[in-house]
């Protein structure tokens, strides 16, 4: 299978770089984390506490929450801090050019990006730029501008690796393997908390109801996306950049109890798949260590008799059409990926600020994506242009509902 953009994957798994291997001074690894205090954030430093020996935080930045910022900052000490909102305090970087500066850093090796959303596309590429890892969190980044994310990767001698439980199996259960083995991936979807309901009972689910995940603890948005299931529509873009597979090799399907994170089958017919308990303390650790594996006591270990018994449904597409949506914006390729994900962001925080139902979400998103003009996405002005142009017409939209 070919990459999408006619090159590679943005995943080479036979021939990446161990990002954790030290030097025989045993120098520690440079870490930047953005978005610190954040779901993924937070999980990052509970896993870089315990690998002090091996990696050290350089940079920590962060959107808001400025005490528990603060707190980072005396456990870990790092060299640079930025917050993006708010005022910054202790000769503090302020601004979200911050981001960029920390990235940059020449004592950053690798770079976590747990930023929600398309805020984190610029330090992607930056970081890309300079030659460092990313541990990638941020879907959308490969969401709104795949091709000019892996090209930039290849080209500047960037890598990157995920952090996703699901896109981090698939990585983990192909390692070691040349890519042209793989003959379809699926991706397990925990269903949200509303996989088992009506259609019309869904769309009216209220903000509550939607943040109520039965099997993870995510941020607003992200929880929101769950529900929906664009956030699996997400997952799919990211996995055909990330992986070089076609939209028609990469599947979805409902797992309610989260254990199986993908599924990859190879032309053989042989299945591999990985498991564990839903926590992303492990993805993020293999992130940082990928291609190699390290002791960690912290991991929660897998048991399969906790585990239960697993079940798998299909996804049912008329009740939760967003992942048909993000699907079809991925076949369509140019700018239509990110006016999905442009839309979708406009459209959630809608609904969490209690200003459009639920049911309104995929709406809202269909809308915009039957009214766009597909263009090429070859730079990030190009990819900034469609993502302000759909946030507009999203906006537009549940102003008049």
């Amino acid at each position: 299978m070919s990459a999408p953009d006619g090159g590679r994957p943005a995943i080479n798994p036979s021939d990446a770089p161990p990002a954790g291997s030290r030097s025989a001074a045993s120098a520690t690894v440079g870490v930047a984390v953005l978005g610190s205090t954040g779901s993924i954030g937070r999980s990052s430093l509970k896993v870089l506490a315990r690998q002090r020996e091996r990696f050290r935080v350089v940079a920590l930045t962060a959107f808001g929450r400025q005490e528990q910022l603060e707190a980072q900052v005396a456990a870990f000490h790092p060299a640079f801090v930025g917050l993006v909102r708010g005022d910054a305090a202790h000769g503090w970087r302020s601004g979200v050019q911050c981001l960029v500066e920390a990235v940059t850093r020449p004592d950053v090796s690798i770079v976590i990006n747990g930023i929600v959303g398309a805020a984190g596309l610029e330090a992607t590429l930056a970081a890309l730029r300079a030659g460092k890892r990313v541990a990638l969190a941020n879907k959308e980044t490969l969401v709104m501008a795949g091709e000019l994310v892996t090209r930039t990767a290849r080209e500047c001698g960037g890598e990157i690796v995920p952090v996703d439980s699901e896109h981090s199996a698939v990585l983990q259960c192909i390692a070691g393997r040349p890519g042209t083995g793989v003959a379809r991936v699926i991706l397990t979807a925990s269903g949200g908390p509303f996989h088992s309901w009506e259609a019309e009972r869904v769309r009216h689910a209220t903000v509550a109801q939607a943040l109520n995940h039965p099997t993870w603890r995510m941020g607003r948005k992200i929880t929101v996306d769950s529900a929906t299931l664009a956030n699996k529509a997400l997952e799919v873009i990211e996995a055909h950049f990330l992986f070089g597979l076609p939209y028609e090799h990469i599947e979805a399907v409902v797992h309610p109890q989260s254990i199986i994170h993908s599924f990859v089958e190879f032309m053989d017919g042989s299945v591999l798949a990985q498991l564990g308990f839903p926590n992303m303390e492990l993805p993020i650790l293999y992130a940082l260590t990928h291609p190699e594996r390290v002791a960690d006591d912290g991991i929660v270990r897998f048991d399969p008799i906790a585990a239960g018994p697993l079940t798998f449904e299909p996804v049912r597409t008329e009740v939760f059409p967003a992942l048909a949506l993000g699907m079809r914006a991925g076949r369509t390729g140019g700018s239509a990926p990110a006016v999905f994900n442009a839309a979708n962001e406009v459209a959630v925080a809608a609904f969490l600020e209690g200003r459009t139902p639920f049911g309104r979400i995929a709406e809202v998103i269909a809308a915009v994506l039957d009214e766009q003009v597909v263009t090429e996405v070859a730079s990030l002005e190009a990819v900034l242009a469609a993502d302000s142009w759909a946030r507009r017409r999203a906006g537009e939209l549940l102003a008049c509902s």
